[in-house]
Parts: structure tokens; sequence; C-alpha cells
């Protein structure tokens, strides 16, 4: 009987024809393959390798993609009245910390309303040792703030954007101006007399903390500010779009009053108050000017400068 059990399985296994568990693979190595591909397309034909060679050289001549600004680091405003007058000047905010057990005082109140009635900040209880550790032990009487990284614009944003308005571009740029109050205020300045933005250097300059977010009274909101690595080469790339470069200087060879180009396409540039502008900087300046002081001060803070200037270039715009 075993005998003819192992017959019968042999003669199974000879059967001719497909098997389960073949997956129909004999059958596919019997279809064709479709037409050979051109020898530009085959892996490892000389062909094949010019082809690439001319599509990475066709990638290298295009124009690259254009990139948002950089941006900035995010920010703790700590303690009750900076907290409250964040919130009520408009600062962007995304959480606000409360301590827990609080003492509920009228500035902690208003601090939350203000919180609820944006509807986009986070509201987070949290115990006094977190909140200790999160601003390095500052005296944050059980309030924290934070502030996201503000996103700089691409300094070639600020001319593409006038341009588009049929306008010619009206820019500040800043030199050494280490104040946020100030640089919110010029941001006030240039928002307030049609400007297109301001620019910083990116090293011992002031950025856009929720201090200038204060001082610009909400305009940053709508003013970009763009952040550069090298303010002499992004001054030279202006120059070359045919945008006059005036650097605000004391012993400018012009007055404001006087310099024509302020008529046009123009960036102004700012010093600080003590140093004023840096060689290399105003160096690359087409023209330096002056500001008429008939009551003899040496100089003037940087925003109050900024303003005066702006309001000389909207009044010959008007």
């Amino acid at each position: 009987m075993a005998g003819n059990s192992q017959r019968r399985n042999r003669r199974t296994s000879n059967k001719k024809g497909m098997q389960v568990g073949s997956g129909g693979q004999r059958r596919r190595g019997l279809e064709g393959k479709g037409p050979t591909p051109p020898a530009s397309a085959r892996k490892g034909h000389k062909k094949n390798r010019v082809a690439n060679a001319q599509a990475k050289q066709a990638a290298a001549r295009r124009p690259a993609p254009r990139r948002g600004g950089v941006k900035g680091t995010s920010e703790m405003v700590v303690g009750r009245n900076p907290v409250y007058e964040a919130l009520r000047d408009g600062v962007p905010a995304t959480t606000l910390y409360v301590q827990q057990y609080i003492d509920n005082d009228e500035r902690v109140r208003e601090a939350l309303q203000l919180a609820g009635e944006r509807g986009n900040i986070n509201l987070m209880e949290a115990p006094r040792p977190e909140l200790d550790r999160m601003t390095n032990g500052l005296n944050h009487q059980g309030l924290v703030l934070q502030v996201p990284p503000y996103e700089y614009a691409d300094p070639q944003d600020l001319t593409a954007a006038a341009y588009d308005n049929g306008e010619d571009p009206l820019i500040v740029a800043l030199d050494g101006v280490t104040d946020p109050r100030n640089l919110g205020a010029i941001v006030r300045s240039v928002s307030a007399f049609g400007g297109h933005g301001v620019v910083v250097p990116e090293r011992r300059a002031a950025g856009m903390t929720a201090g200038a977010w204060k001082s610009s009274a909400g305009t940053a909101a709508r003013t970009p500010v763009s952040r550069v690595t090298n303010l002499t080469r992004a001054l030279e790339a202006y120059k070359k779009e045919g945008i006059a470069v005036v650097g605000l200087a004391a012993d400018g060879e012009h007055t404001v009053e006087d310099l024509e180009a302020l008529g046009g396409p123009v960036v102004i540039v700012i010093g600080s108050e003590g140093k004023g502008l840096g060689r290399l900087v105003g160096e690359t300046c087409d023209y330096r000017v002056r500001i008429s002081m008939p009551g003899g001060a040496e100089s003037l803070n940087a925003g109050v400068a900024a303003g005066i200037v702006m309001y000389e270039v909207a009044r010959r715009r008007a």
C-alpha cells in the first residue's frame, strides 16, 4: 500500500502545466518586454551619461527659487505689566503661561481677558518652578508670554512690492541701531509716510523683538523688516537696481531740503546716534545728507531723524 501511495505522489509531482504557488512566473516569462529603450535612457550607456550631464547643466542655469527671509528667535515676555502691555499693543503671541494658584489681581484678569479675546493664544497653567525654569529665574510674577520668532522678509521683496504697486521704492536701512525701541519707531515712520520696508543687519543691531513691536504701535504687522548678513552688499544690490542710496550724516555734503535724489527711488541709511554710519556703509552711499538744526544740537535720535527724512520724501512725492 505504501508503495502504491509513493508512486501516485511521484506521478502527481510530474504533471505538466502550472502548479499552485508559481505565481504565473512561467507565463510572464513568455510575454514580451516592450520596445528597447533609446540609448540615452539606458543606464550605463555613454549617451545616458551625456544626457544626465546636460540635464545638470540646464538645472544650474535656471534661477534659484525665491526663498522667504530668515526667522528670528522666540522670545519670552515676563511680568504682569509687561505681559499686559504686550497683549494690549498687539504683540504676536502663541501661549500665555499662568502660574498655578496665582493671586488674581487686576493685571492678571486683564491679561487673561486680552488673551481670550485674541482667540489664537493658548492658555497654559504651570507650577512656579516650571515658570522659573522657563525664564531662567526672572521675576515673572506668575505670567509668561511666549512670542513666536519674527519672520523677516527678503530684501528684494521690499523693492518688488513697490514695483508691483507702480511706486518708486522707499526703504530705510539701519547701520548700528541697537535699541529695539528705535527700530520700532522707525518702522512706524516708514509705515506712516508710505515706505516699503526696513533693512537691518544681523549683527550688532536691533531685531524685531517684542519691544520693537510695541514701539511700532502695531505697524510692524504691515511694514516688512528684512535682515541681511552684510548691509554693504545689500546696499550695492539696491544700487544695481537703479536705486539711490542716501546716508544720513551730520557732516553730509547736502541738506535734506536740497537733495533732488530724495524724490525718486531711494534707500535712506541711518546710523547710530553716537557713531553714525560705518566706514564701508558710508563709502557705499551715493549721497550723504544732513538735517539742518538751527538750535545747535549735535545729533538726533535715530527714530526722530528717520521721521524727518521720511516726511521730506513723502512731501516731494505728494
